[in-house]
């Protein structure tokens, strides 16, 4: 990746910290090693949030094939979610993670969303109104209505702090339901809208993955990546999420490989490493006669702990 990136200007006095995660929600904690998981496995999606949700089944289920809509508990409450498919290898996954299918859901079910999603597009201006006219601070991002409780989610994102108490009666006397505000932070903005990421793909977060672990600043720079906020960041304003879940390979191959600034003698020569490409597996090396030759990775041993050779 570091071909890519290497004519990027780097500016010095960039705050490159301010891109690095810092919402309690990532999903940080180690997982039980020991733990068995129950089979089958399944992965689903609340299409409204992006938020997958992995889930068993009960004794005698029927079995579910992707595509089907099952209603399943949420931190929210009961609710409809899409069967992407059978999970074989979880990966990161931890037990709390896993809950149980409730059932499938019925025709009635599935008619029941599709009026709730259109009343979501017309709650979604009222919301709107209303902010306007309490004078807050405040972008709505999604209105989502419950499937089996008479309650209706609000996800805004907001710079600072709101007191939103007044607004939630307002809104509670129009839909005569409970009312739940959220204030989301810009990653789960990113993953309720998606987009495309600057690899011309659909954002991973809202597309493939949205439990992945915080994103460093170290990340990028095990993958030899230019420091440019604008390449490294997506429109969330915070690191790619594809700099976590290709860490672990960078960080195991480069393991087997010298290090940036290792001084090596070759061809009657003293040579310095000043780049490594863990993914075409050639290295770079600079000569103190001028000379710039690049290698393969598989030609350089390391000897006696830390001394390393080119046979």
């Amino acid at each position: 990746m570091s071909d890519i990136f290497e004519n990027d200007i780097v500016d010095e006095t960039e705050d490159l910290e301010n891109l690095e995660d810092n919402e309690s929600h990532r999903n940080n904690n180690e997982v039980d090693e020991n733990f068995v998981y129950p089979e089958p496995l399944y992965i689903t999606k609340l299409e409204y949030s992006s938020e997958s949700v992995y889930c068993c089944v009960p004794k005698n289920f029927a079995e579910l094939k992707k595509g089907d809509a099952v209603i399943i508990p949420t931190r929210y409450g009961k609710d409809l979610a899409m069967v992407l498919g059978r999970v074989k290898n979880p990966v990161g996954l931890k037990p709390s993670e896993i809950i149980t299918v409730e059932r499938q859901a019925s025709q009635e079910d599935l008619k029941k969303y599709e009026e709730y999603a259109l009343k979501s597009e017309d709650a979604f201006k009222i919301f709107k109104e209303k902010v306007v006219q309490h004078k807050l601070d405040m972008k709505l991002v999604c209105v989502h209505f419950l499937l089996d409780e008479a309650k209706a989610l609000f996800f805004f994102s907001s710079e600072n702090r709101v007191d939103f108490r007044e607004l939630v009666k307002d809104l509670v006397s129009v839909f005569k339901m409970r009312i739940e505000l959220r204030q989301i932070g810009v990653r789960d903005e990113s993953r309720i809208t998606g987009g495309l990421g600057v690899c011309g793909r659909p954002c991973c977060c809202h597309s493939m993955n949205d439990k992945l672990p915080a994103v460093s600043i170290k990340m990028a720079k095990e993958q030899s990546l230019s420091l440019n906020s604008m390449k490294i960041s997506g429109q969330c304003g915070r690191l790619l999420c594809c700099l976590s879940y290709e860490f672990s390979w960078y960080a195991e191959a480069r393991k087997h490989l010298p290090n940036e600034g290792v001084h090596i003698f070759y061809d009657s020569t003293q040579f310095r490493v000043i780049d490594i490409n863990p993914l075409t597996n050639m290295i770079k090396i600079l000569g103190e006669d001028g000379r710039l030759l690049e290698i393969p990775a598989k030609r350089f041993i390391k000897e006696n702990g830390n001394h390393w050779k080119i046979y």
